[in-house]
């Protein structure tokens, strides 16, 4: 079976509905009820017996626009894991382009951000690249960055700590830095944190990293190893962006795609392109009543 659910704008919801119905139809896919969640607010869930989640989201994406929604084989519960990353996803901005701006170089290393974020460069060597351009910037500008640049995405704290408060497990992971991480976690409620290390030496950046690189496969590997201490059955929600986050999206039960890239909003099962993070509550069918504001 599959589960839609949809927040929309309240005419787009019932004025659009018959036309989404008759190309799921058309698909051969049939719907078994249609109806809004009093509960969580002009959000609608759409039954299906039959499971083919690619012509169902063709169709809710060809009438419902912009939207949030979801697409599951199972009515959506509150998740045993909650893992994210950071950049444009918990924070809306992407912190190396900013510590970019101190050096004077933002622009240029926005554009290879850009690009690593759409799939078109290798994370590893984008990252790097950035990193090598920041050389000789003192580390005051990381704290300066972090306190004038730096601020959460709307909704992102509610999210957090409400799914906390539901025995939720949350975790971090940016292919970003530590010295951003770790605030931004702390400020947020997040519990633990994986991300890369800047190398300092006398007070500033050397344009190195310390340790391995934290890209996609070790986003997935994270979500893969917490998954396996919570034993078998357990569902795990993982929101990003940008093409490093697929994996990991993809590997989770919720994988929800935040005003994301193109190619990671198609890999995931959930999308969030209307609303702030407290529309992934509303999907989980998480009612207002029980949020951390």
């Amino acid at each position: 079976m599959l589960i839609a659910r949809l927040i929309a704008e309240p005419d787009h919801l019932s004025a659009r509905l018959e036309a989404a119905k008759a190309q799921m139809q058309q698909a051969g896919v049939r719907i078994a009820d249609a109806s809004m969640l009093d509960f969580c607010g002009q959000t609608m869930q759409i039954d299906s017996p039959d499971d083919d989640a690619a012509a169902m989201r063709e169709a809710l994406d060809a009438h419902f626009q912009p939207t949030d929604g979801l697409v599951t084989a199972e009515e959506p519960i509150v998740p045993r894991l909650f893992i994210s990353d950071m950049d444009s996803t918990m924070i809306g901005q992407e912190c190396i382009d900013e510590l970019g701006d101190f050096a004077g170089l933002k622009e240029r290393i926005a554009a290879i951000t850009e690009r690593a974020m759409q799939g078109e460069l290798d994370f590893e060597q984008a990252l790097y690249e950035r990193v090598g351009l920041l050389e000789g910037l003192s580390t005051s500008a990381i704290d300066e960055c972090l306190a004038a640049r730096i601020r959460p995405m709307a909704g992102a704290k509610t999210l957090v700590e409400t799914l906390k408060k539901l025995g939720c497990r949350t975790v971090l992971v940016t292919g970003g830095f530590h010295h951003f991480a770790d605030p931004v976690a702390a400020r947020l409620g997040f519990e633990h944190v994986v991300g890369n290390r800047l190398e300092v030496a006398n007070g500033k950046l050397t344009g190195g990293l310390e340790g391995g690189i934290v890209d996609s496969a070790v986003k997935k590997a994270t979500l893969l190893a917490e998954m396996a201490k919570m034993g078998e059955g357990a569902t795990c929600l993982a929101t990003g962006d940008g093409a490093n986050d697929i994996p990991m999206l993809e590997a989770a039960t919720y994988g929800i795609a935040y005003h994301a890239k193109p190619k990671a909003r198609i890999a995931a099962n959930g999308w969030i392109n209307r609303g702030d993070l407290t529309s992934v509550l509303r999907l989980l069918g998480i009612p207002q009543s029980q949020w951390v504001s």
